[in-house]
């Protein structure tokens, strides 16, 4: 070949391999782009509050929920607590003895898989109205696995309860049967509605939590963007809430648990929610403020107006519990003094 042409030969092998250089490198660097978390807001319900992103304030497993899909995952029902972020010393005891280092990480992540599976297996039996036993528990857990049953789940139910508002306790303890049950005494044990189902008391403590840390009454405009960040959208169905809208602005206002009333003088008109007197019996500030404080896995009086303005309540019930009791008392022994006679 003249040397003119091998001249030109080799310019164009060196361009080429220069353009094939250049899409490999694009090719490496794209993936590490995409793996940066996008940044998000800090949604804040009061100035004093702590800085929460959406997904700190509303756990991992809250944010998955937008999803078609019944089915249950542990990333679907994962709480705001890292397991990464735990003590290793606290979970040594949940290895078995003698592991190395190099393994240590690897026994974790199994526990955290079969804390995963029991979540699902409890709500799967929640949602079906069938017993929890024990014995079961055990079966999904796994005979090796027997000696860490108690933290596995302690760990489950703690990781529900800050999702769903519903706390596991034995009902029978000669057959050693659990269920989970509501923190305030919604219809169908947090259902609402007769049927099977998930229960709903994490969205109404959820709203409950919102209406408090906005001075005792929320703008409802305030309660969607809140619930947004949550994936729960008004208009659009929930696998587990159904049409919130209707959930929030006509059952739980018809059990008395909020009340939904028009803004005086507003044009066009606009609403707000404020606490309904069922919620006000059977529930408590400081109840809904550690409920938060779970679910940012943190502690109450972090949150201090609020926390300050909950203990004058709980004083205030203190002190109305004797009166009412008194008057209990004062009724029925005044009803027997007449039958007497």
């Amino acid at each position: 070949m003249p040397r003119g042409q091998k001249s030109k030969h080799r310019t164009r092998e060196k361009r080429h391999q220069s353009r094939s250089d250049s899409q490999n490198h694009k090719g490496v660097q794209a993936p590490v782009a995409m793996e940066e978390p996008p940044t998000s807001s800090s949604p804040v319900l009061e100035g004093n509050t702590p800085n929460l992103t959406a997904t700190e304030s509303t756990s991992t497993s809250q944010e998955s929920w937008g999803g078609p899909s019944t089915t249950i995952t542990s990333s679907d029902i994962s709480g705001t607590r890292s397991d990464e972020g735990e003590d290793s010393q606290g979970e040594e005891h949940l290895c078995f003895p003698k592991v190395s280092p190099s393994t240590k990480s690897s026994c974790i992540d199994i526990l955290t898989m079969k804390v995963g599976l029991l979540e699902q297996f409890l709500l799967y039996k929640y949602k079906m109205k069938q017993p929890i036993l024990k014995e079961d528990m055990m079966k999904i857990i796994g005979q090796n696995y027997k000696n860490q049953y108690p933290e596995i789940l302690k760990r489950a139910s703690e990781r529900i309860e800050v999702v769903f508002a519903v706390e596991l306790k034995e009902v029978d303890s000669n057959r050693h049967s659990y269920d989970l049950v509501s923190k305030v005494k919604l219809p169908n044990n947090g259902r609402v509605r007769a049927g099977r189902g998930l229960p709903k008391t994490g969205l109404l403590m959820t709203v409950l939590g919102v209406i408090f840390m906005k001075g005792n009454c929320a703008a409802e405009e305030d309660i969607w963007d809140f619930l947004g960040m949550m994936r729960v959208f008004a208009g659009r169905k929930h696998f587990i809430y159904g049409e919130p809208r209707k959930l929030i602005t006509k059952d739980l206002v018809r059990l008395r648990y909020l009340e939904y009333r028009q803004v005086l003088n507003s044009e066009p008109p606009r609403y707000e929610f404020l606490w309904g007197p069922k919620a006000q019996a059977e529930t408590s500030k400081m109840k809904v403020l550690e409920f938060l404080a779970k679910v940012h896995d943190t502690v109450p009086n972090v949150f201090s107006s609020r926390y300050e303005e909950a203990l004058r309540d709980e004083e205030a019930r203190a002190r109305a519990r004797p009166a009412t009791i008194a008057s209990v008392h004062y009724k029925g022994t005044s009803s027997s003094f007449s039958h007497s006679y």
